[in-house]
């Protein structure tokens, strides 16, 4: 029979398929033995042996698990099962020009919503140190701007601190994988919306309200600062609603 004849009668095998379900399988795995991070697995072919597929399947299967960082290979003990870096996961996925509007426009949302509820971590953790390098970030920005939209770099320093005041790691990393994404947004004029009553606190304030306020005070001191992201916000969302309403009608 002829290679023609056997494509038409045979359909071709999705080995990828096979590779998630070895993949779903070893997670189980993992989570019924109850694996801790430096627990070894079990070996190659002792996985090809008890799962009847292939070396290739195992071998395609445990580089996943790899990548996402829940297992890795160390020298005289094996593979073994690691704490994953959600901000290693994160990074992988986060590529703004693929990313369509609406899923930046949720990733920003985020952004604002953790900056608003950082308060009472950073009221916890923050030094006269912390003051000082906040204040100095603050006298290098523009005395004043009627509009929210600060140039980045200033934007970066003075949030980026608030992140690392928190002195939680996963957090702060959490911000760095954002950075792309609201330079991103701020370039592509995602939130370049017009907006009708500009009100907000500066950096200077927020600065003012860590030095003599309370976490209360600075969630809603930092509420107001990110006032006009969330009208652009919310005016892009009235501005799509008219749209859809528009095609309705039509």
């Amino acid at each position: 029979m002829s290679t023609e004849d056997l494509s038409t009668l045979l359909q071709a095998v999705d080995t990828r398929s096979l590779v998630d379900k070895v993949e779903m399988n070893l997670i189980e795995f993992f989570i019924k033995k109850e694996l801790q991070p430096g627990d070894s697995i079990p070996k190659e072919m002792e996985l090809v042996n008890t799962m009847g597929v292939s070396r290739t399947v195992i071998r395609e299967s445990l580089n996943r698990l790899k990548t996402m960082g829940i297992i890795e290979s160390k020298k005289h003990k094996g593979t073994i099962i690691k704490s994953p870096d959600l901000s290693v996961l994160l990074q992988k996925s986060m590529i703004p020009h693929i990313l369509d509007n609406s899923t930046l426009k949720d990733i920003f949302e985020l952004r604002l919503v953790l900056e608003i509820g950082m308060g009472d971590l950073i009221f916890r953790r923050i030094t006269p140190k912390d003051i000082e390098e906040l204040e100095a970030i603050v006298d290098e920005e523009p005395e004043f701007s009627e509009d929210i939209l600060f140039d980045i770099s200033h934007e970066i320093k003075f949030h980026g601190k608030l992140y690392e005041i928190t002195g939680n790691e996963t957090l702060r990393n959490f911000q760095q994988i954002l950075l792309p994404v609201f330079n991103y947004v701020y370039d592509s004029g995602l939130i370049h919306k017009p907006i009708e009553n500009k009100r907000y606190i500066s950096h200077k304030g927020i600065v003012d309200t860590l030095k003599n306020g309370s976490p209360d005070e600075f969630r809603m001191a930092m509420r107001k600062h990110l006032e006009n992201h969330f009208q652009r916000i919310f005016a892009l969302e009235q501005h799509g609603k008219k749209d859809s309403a528009s095609t309705d009608s039509k």
